[in-house]
């Protein structure tokens, strides 16, 4: 199973991976920032006195959200995470180019 796996990252080049590294992890990072804000709000929330609070702080994060989805916040999340990933993918592209233009400079 090793050798299969290593045999298929061989036909992939680096730089593929490291756009699909830069393009998942563009997309987790604000939608697992996101869930676990309104998670911990939703926890606060049971805090005896903090109720309000909560309750308040997860339907602004909701609507936000829903203003990003057009009235969807699911779907607004999604729009975040994917604009966030194509940006990740632009700023990789822009690191590869400036490392490639970089390293082919005569430097004497």
């Amino acid at each position: 199973m090793k050798i299969l796996i290593i045999n298929r990252l061989e036909v992939v080049s680096n730089p593929f991976i490291s756009l699909f590294l830069a393009a998942f992890m563009s997309f987790a990072v604000p939608v697992t920032l996101i869930g676990c804000a309104i998670a911990l709000f939703n926890i606060i929330g049971y805090i005896p006195g903090f109720w309000e609070l909560g309750n308040q702080m997860t339907h602004y994060i909701w609507d936000f959200l829903a203003v990003f989805g057009s009235g969807k916040p699911l779907q607004g999340i999604i729009t975040l995470g994917a604009t966030a990933s194509v940006v990740g993918i632009l700023l990789d592209m822009l690191n590869f180019y400036r490392y490639q233009s970089i390293r082919d400079r005569d430097i004497s």
